[in-house]
């Protein structure tokens, strides 16, 4: 019989691929619904619907049509499935009874409403949504007329804060709380103001409520989240945190004796590993239990494909005293136990991704990626280790499709630092002959490449190149001391240590041309890229993608400017200008040889698009070869949550011009 030959990935394929994500487990653990989601290829539109399965059962769809259907929450009895739609314009919450029947509306809030969270007893729903001063949470839906009118009128900003990448003008508007009575709709709002509040747990006995917020005075300028607990009864509120952090997700433990949080206090600013804390109710302490533990609580991969994920944070067990969690290290994600004792050890933990977690009485159903698979759902008991595919929701499509697999490695910097990074070999791959290779660069810095499966790295290897990624320090994975490392040397060691990976992939795996080298990141990875091209001209081709080039205009033009700079850089643009300016890959634009492409969105808020005008302009000013590729609409997110077309036209771009320079 003749072998069918399969074929590498192409950015197209991205219309034909499915993610699933945020599993929940029913109340008695005999079912789990998630959402599924696709794109529509006419309107190059995500759709998301909601399917049900029985974990010794088959799965079914539950919703349908062109809409985005997110953050199923099952009720207290298992009858009915709360959830978040865009069906009617907005996002609402909407009811569906397990029975069968339609969705039923149950918000109709102005700004829309998210993040359902059911009252132990299943007759309310708390959730989130955005006011203005003047609004409440009463105020029906405006037609779309009395919205355009009021995108006429002059925006007025008092406040620091007053953009989002991902919200954009924030237009004076908060997040606030609310309740909502399933059965009669009615609605009763339990915040209000000018600060910001995000929806935590019940307590067992449904008489409070945690929620995450800084509702201090001068909270426009503080850069901390605490944990409250309100009462019902009267709206009042305590804090259970020390105003100097950033705490969130907190969870009640069934007996209500214990509140869990994750979070930490800043000891290392935006680089500081977050920890589980544990409250005490009766005696109202707050201690972490997981301070000797030298890694990543949650998840934190940098990768470009999976859509709609939650953090579980800390899922107790029955026993009030033991509890299931999502952690990072050394390149994967895994599921670890731990108790109020202090115990933490794996119950899941493998070179893979795992994405999603919900937790039943010692069984559970994750999410899983790795390099050759994009991510399914799993039924795992968590006592025994026994897992079991639950969905496979790409497999009629990958069936003709080569992926390439990635190969770990460690190396030295050259300071002795041990670095973990991955080779990727080219679809087709041929022994004894050498191919152009790109070195992949990841954001954050505070982020993690990891074994998981990354789109963008696949359509290069299926083009015929190696890929090569690692985890530079001021990656996460690797400890507190080496995320930290990063900070106010941006440039410094950082760069020495995506070098070396290069060094080291040139010495030690024979099919790595070094004559065609091409270097290619967005974010920090696109700050890094632009570093790289001003500091050596080994490689023959560039592309650099939502990037920093000028930290003194980035200081004011990003949503996060103002602090992430003097966090990052440990540099303030009004007391030491000149060592921002020391790290902006723009000082040494005139030292450019490489061809480079630059790429970015035009409501990119996390960094400006006026950060790859100023170095395409300093580049084309000197006649060096470039070439400026603008997403109209995009923000930050382009990659990975970007509209379809253009998440695809990207790829082709970045291909193309690796194509162009380096075959």
């Amino acid at each position: 019989m003749t072998e069918i030959k399969r074929r590498g990935i192409v950015a197209e394929d991205l219309y034909e691929l499915k993610t699933v994500n945020d599993p929940q487990l029913s109340p008695d653990g005999s079912k789990f619904v998630f959402v599924e989601t696709e794109i529509n290829k006419d309107k190059h539109e995500y759709n998301s619907h909601l399917y049900v399965g029985a974990v010794e059962g088959k799965v079914t769809q539950w919703t349908f049509g062109d809409v985005r259907d997110g953050s199923p929450r099952w009720s207290p009895t298992g009858e009915s499935i709360a959830f978040v739609s865009n069906r009617s314009g907005k996002q609402q919450i909407y009811c569906l009874h397990t029975d069968g029947g339609e969705p039923k509306q149950i918000t109709y809030c102005a700004n829309g409403a998210r993040n359902p969270i059911w009252s132990p007893d299943g007759s309310k729903i708390l959730f989130t949504t955005s006011l203005a001063h003047d609004e409440s949470v009463t105020d029906k839906e405006k037609k779309k007329k009395e919205e355009d009118e009021k995108h006429l009128e002059p925006m007025i900003v008092e406040r620091i804060r007053y953009k989002s990448d991902a919200a954009g003008f924030l237009d004076n508007k908060n997040q606030h709380l609310a309740l909502v009575d399933v059965a009669t709709g009615a609605v009763e709002q339990l915040t209000s103001g000018e600060h910001d509040y995000t929806a935590g747990c019940w307590s067992p006995d449904g008489s409070k409520i945690t929620f995450v917020g800084d509702i201090n005075e001068d909270s426009d300028y503080n850069l901390i989240s605490d944990v409250y607990v309100m009462s019902l009864k009267d709206k009042s509120y305590e804090k259970i945190t020390n105003g100097s952090g950033n705490f969130g997700t907190p969870s009640w433990s069934p007996d209500g004796q214990y509140i869990a949080l994750v979070g930490h206090e800043q000891e290392f600013a935006g680089a500081t590993l977050p920890k589980i804390w544990l409250y005490t109710i009766e005696s109202a302490e707050l201690t972490c239990l997981t301070s000797e533990l030298d890694a990543y609580v949650g998840d934190c991969v940098a990768a470009d494909f999976q859509l709609g994920g939650s953090n579980p944070g800390v899922i107790w067990n029955e026993d009030s005293r033991s509890f299931y969690f999502l952690l990072t290290n050394h390149g994967s994600t895994g599921v670890y136990y731990g108790s109020i004792e202090g115990e933490v050890y794996p119950s899941l933990f493998e070179n893979q991704h795992v994405f999603a977690l919900t937790v039943n009485n010692h069984k559970a159903v994750v999410g899983i990626s790795k390099p050759t698979e994009p991510g399914d759902l799993y039924y795992l008991d968590l006592s025994t280790g026994e897992i079991n595919r639950l969905t496979n929701v790409n497999e009629k499509f990958l069936q003709d499709i080569e992926l390439s697999d990635a190969q770990s490695f460690t190396f030295n910097a050259p300071d002795g630092w041990e670095i973990n990074g991955w080779v990727m070999k080219p679809v087709g791959y041929e022994e004894g002959k050498k191919y152009p290779t790109i070195i992949e660069v990841h954001g954050g810095p505070h982020a993690m490449y990891a074994n998981t499966y990354f789109h963008e790295f696949q359509v290069l290897t299926s083009k015929g190149f190696v890929v090569i990624f690692t985890n530079p320090r001021g990656s996460h994975g690797y400890g507190q001391q080496f995320v930290d490392a990063v900070r106010g040397d941006y440039g410094g060691k950082d760069y020495l240590d995506v070098m070396a990976a290069t060094d080291y992939a040139v010495d030690h795996f024979d099919f790595v041309d070094e004559t065609k080298l091409g270097v290619t990141g967005g974010s920090y990875g696109g700050f890094m890229t632009n570093w790289i091209v001003g500091h050596t001209n080994r490689f023959k081709a560039a592309v650099t993608q939502r990037s920093i080039s000028n930290w003194l205009s980035f200081y004011g033009v990003s949503d996060i400017g103002y602090f992430f700079t003097e966090w990052e850089l440990k540099g303030n643009f009004l007391e030491d200008p000149e060592k921002l300016w020391n790290h902006s890959p723009l000082k040494y634009v005139g030292n450019v040889e490489t061809p480079l492409l630059i790429i970015h969105g035009e409501r990119d808020f996390r960094c400006p698009i006026e950060q790859a005008e100023q170095f395409y302009v300093a580049l084309k000013h000197q006649k060096k070869p470039t070439k400026f590729v603008r997403f109209p609409g995009a923000n930050h997110e382009l990659s990975r949550s970007g509209n379809p077309k253009l998440r695809v036209a990207r790829l082709d771009h970045i291909k193309d011009w690796f194509v162009e320079y380096l075959v």
